[in-house]
């Protein structure tokens, strides 16, 4: 690269970052304090609120199913036992490590419902509270 262009770019970029620091100062640099601007990302929380309730909800819904029900603990549970029964011994422990899995699964999502439930409390308090 010929010393021209290496100084043309090196103005070009000294120039740029000038520009884009004069707009930041000029911004004022920080939002107004509020509840919402934290930087906890709590408002995209608050929109996605039920999306979330109906994915924990199915999610348990699965996890309790009946033993025909794809995803349950029972279908998975009579799968276990049938291959402990046909003598697969290698299949019947992968199959009980899943089924450890997925039991440990389910307090999880119950923790995650009962949590949801206090942020859509405090995203309906927040919002009684910004008038909106």
């Amino acid at each position: 690269m010929s010393t021209f262009r290496k100084t043309a770019l090196a103005v070009a970029v000294l120039g740029s970052l000038l520009a884009s620091a004069g707009t930041a100062q000029a911004d004022g640099g920080t939002p107004a304090p509020g509840r919402n601007s934290a930087g906890d990302g709590a408002q995209a929380l608050c929109k996605r609120v039920p999306k979330i309730e109906k994915r924990i909800e199915r999610s348990l819904g699965r996890l309790d199913g009946t033993a025909d029900a794809r995803g349950s603990i029972a279908r998975l549970e009579k799968r276990a036992a049938a291959a402990e029964a046909a003598g697969h011994t290698e299949v019947h422990t992968f199959l009980e490590n899943r089924l450890a899995a997925r039991k440990a699964l389910k307090p999880t999502l119950e923790q995650r419902r009962k949590d949801l439930a206090e942020v859509k409390k405090w995203c309906e308090a927040d919002r009684d509270e910004d008038g909106n």
